[in-house]
């Protein structure tokens, strides 16, 4: 079964939406468009009836609904609907979760908390906000990383992982775990910024890898059908 990034034009190009239950990274650089990306994920969950946990390390739950609230595709109300569970890794709260920053944890902690909350709740879409949130959650002398992705994999829930990736040929552990990677790019023309799509994998997929057109509008980020010209 696939489920609806709730991103125009991008199902598209996925054969109608994600594989369901699997792991999937969003890449590029500052600005490209990813916390818009999962935020049109997290609010078509909420249409779809379906359950978010969305964990970052960047934003609050009222930073987001802010920085969402000129879009039209309904993240406020997604938010006042409960539908999404919001757990800030600075916060407090966040802190009790998962620990303080470079404190002694055992390597199965996090991963076991974390994916004892998702079943614990019936979680059915993730976004983690982002891979440097894992090295803040995470020991690095370990493969604690590695093993919560894996972890995540091995629930019911669909998960979005933002990676602050500026090369798409640069891969990384996580990559190569996850089911599927897009890379959202970044580049001058000389009309001025211009902005691009690409999904570089998706198994069980039939896709290609060419750059789309992606622009921001009133229903927040559409993706084209076109191809903007290579730079």
């Amino acid at each position: 079964m696939r489920i609806s990034s709730g991103v125009s034009g991008f199902d598209d190009l996925v054969d109608g939406g994600f594989p369901e239950g699997r792991l999937y990274v969003v890449s590029g650089p500052p600005g490209s468009g990813k916390t818009t990306f999962c935020s049109q994920f997290a609010a078509q969950g909420a249409r779809d009836g379906d359950k978010t946990l969305y964990v970052s390390m960047h934003e609050t739950k009222e930073g987001i609904k802010q920085d969402m609230e000129g879009y039209e595709f309904g993240f406020d109300r997604a938010v006042a609907s409960d539908r999404i569970t919001f757990l800030d890794a600075l916060s407090s709260d966040g802190r009790r979760f998962f620990g303080k920053p470079n404190d002694r944890r055992d390597r199965n902690s996090v991963a076991n908390r974390l994916t004892g909350f998702i079943e614990s709740r019936d979680i059915d879409r993730i976004i983690l906000d982002s891979t440097m949130l894992l090295s803040y959650l995470l020991d690095d002398t370990e493969d604690t990383a590695v093993q919560l992705l894996t972890a995540l994999k091995r629930t019911d829930a669909t998960t979005l992982l933002i990676s602050e990736m500026t090369d798409p040929s640069a891969y990384s552990e996580e990559h190569y775990l996850a089911h599927g990677v897009v890379f959202m790019h970044n580049y001058l023309e000389d009309d001025g910024m211009q902005r691009g799509l690409q999904v570089l994998k998706m198994r069980g997929t039939d896709i290609d890898t060419d750059i789309h057109d992606l622009e921001f509008g009133p229903k927040g980020l559409r993706v084209g059908a076109g191809k903007p010209v290579k730079h």
